[in-house]
């Protein structure tokens, strides 16, 4: 297979991602019909933390103690994330949370300047600007108030940027398969301990155990697969527009699968949020690429 052919086939294998996490906003909401957020995290990610520590299973000797707790640090915000907006999806739909999920890329560049110093070029302020008119149309009531669920997504999507910006800050000194083993282990744990404390046994429909299983396998494991090969046949800008469409499938998919009413005001703020994340992912590099194109062909 050439390199263009490589490409195309990274390309849709990346738009199956996509299409398949969208999917996981369905999911959830299929679990959360029998089965408590903390149990839902705890298997979700038992079944990945298991298959991952199966076929890396090298890689567990080489943990120590240092690259154990960069892996529980990045673990601690992505169980957070995770938990928050599980909860988060019992009071909101799958559709506005799709979106509002997808903000975390819009947070990141400021997270990291926190940490690390590096401010925020004009994309991202833009980015930024146009997120928090978005989550205006799609979140404020008639009387300016936000309900419960979206407030928890909005927090869900603040930790989920510090999953990412702690990743960033670790993947350079450690194996990147150990600190995914160690998170997915971390999760796994304070999902454990959180529902034994704190949640009712669950109770297994056929529709909860499809919803629970979609998670584990599909949006997980597979998912994580797919991007970490297809990543390395594709440009970065591609990918990131790929990606991005995450949250358009979970929307789309909440409509047709779940029947959820989506109103002009909530398109209003789905497309601005979305502009938002294609801004502050590829900072429209695609673009400039083709205009420098058409100006070498004049």
């Amino acid at each position: 297979m050439n390199i263009e052919n490589k490409s195309l086939a990274a390309d849709i294998s990346l738009l199956v991602v996509a299409f398949l996490w969208g999917g996981g906003f369905i999911a959830t909401k299929y679990a959360l019909e029998s089965i408590t957020p903390n149990y839902i995290n705890f298997i979700r990610f038992l079944m990945a933390f298991v298959a991952i520590a199966l076929i890396f299973h090298k890689k567990i000797g080489s943990i120590d103690k240092s690259s154990l707790k960069a892996g529980a640090i990045i673990g601690l915000f992505l169980y957070v994330g995770f938990i928050l907006q599980t909860i988060g999806l019992q009071y909101t739909t799958a559709g506005k949370q799709a979106f509002l999920t997808g903000t975390n890329v819009v947070i990141v560049p400021f997270l990291y300047w926190i940490v690390r110093g590096k401010k925020p070029d004009r994309y991202n302020i833009f980015a930024a600007i146009i997120a928090v008119v978005g989550i205006g149309f799609l979140s404020l009531n008639e009387n300016f108030s936000i309900n419960f669920g979206d407030t928890l997504t909005i927090i869900c999507a603040l930790f989920f940027a510090g999953h990412i910006v702690s990743i960033a800050c670790f993947a350079t000194k450690y194996d990147p398969i150990v600190l995914t083993i160690v998170q997915f282990g971390t999760v796994t744990i304070l999902s454990l301990i959180s529902s034994l404390m704190f949640e009712p046994a669950p109770k297994f429909t056929s529709t909860s155990t499809l919803g629970i299983l979609y998670l584990g396998i599909f949006s997980t494991l597979i998912c994580f697969a797919i991007q970490n090969v297809a990543q390395k046949y594709t440009l970065p800008d591609h990918a990131a527009i790929i990606l991005c469409l995450e949250s358009v499938f979970g929307s789309l998919l909440s409509t047709l699968v779940l029947g959820e009413e989506f109103t002009f005001k909530m398109i209003i703020g789905s497309a601005a949020i979305f502009l938002a994340i294609t801004t502050a992912e590829t900072k429209w590099g695609f673009l400039k690429k083709k205009s420098s194109k058409l100006i070498r062909s004049n």
